[in-house]
């Protein structure tokens, strides 16, 4: 198994996307790339900790690429928007990719470079880095969507974002128009 931490905006949404995926053992919401030790959600929220809302992944290679969750990752919010993912503002929903090795630094940083070269994005902000420390969310953070499927907040925001995983890739759903 192998992992990947991304951060897209509020990290409901981003977990209950990926977790649609094949290859995808778990998802895990949680925050990085702040300065805080052990940050609680409220303090994330506060915009101090300097902390991002992101998601850690668990992943079989021989299953889904690195690639294909970049691929997803990219689609599934809007990398063009500083600090902001729909409604939520603020430092914590940055689009931002933390790196669990070299290959991974590597891999992130080509492959927005190419969404930039092909003209699919203009003015990526995603900051690529090496993952220093992950966090692990609050339990009531986990697996939210999932729990609350008719939270409004899930089904104007989160919802979309499975729908769009649903159609575009290959899941646990069984659809698939593209294997990524």
């Amino acid at each position: 198994m192998k992992r990947a931490t991304f951060g897209g905006g509020c990290f409901w949404c981003v977990e209950a996307a990926m977790e649609q995926l094949e290859g995808v053992e778990s998802v895990t919401s949680g925050y990085a790339g702040g300065h805080t030790e052990n940050p609680t959600y409220r303090e994330v929220c506060s915009g101090r900790t300097g902390h991002a809302e992101v998601v850690q992944i668990e992943y079989d290679p021989n299953e889904i690429a690195y690639e294909d969750l970049l691929e997803v990752f990219f689609t599934i919010h809007d990398p063009t928007t500083l600090n902001r993912e729909g409604p939520d503002v603020g430092s914590q929903y940055r689009s931002a990719i933390y790196a669990h090795d070299d290959d991974q630094l590597e891999t992130a940083e080509a492959f927005a470079a190419a969404l930039e070269d092909e003209g699919l994005y203009e003015g990526i902000v995603t900051e690529i880095e090496p993952l220093e420390t992950f966090y692990e969310a609050e339990e009531k953070h986990q697996n939210y969507f999932e729990k609350n499927p008719n939270d409004a907040y899930c089904s104007m925001h989160a919802a979309p974002k499975v729908e769009k995983v649903r159609e575009k890739f290959t899941t646990t759903a069984g659809s698939e128009t593209t294997s990524p």
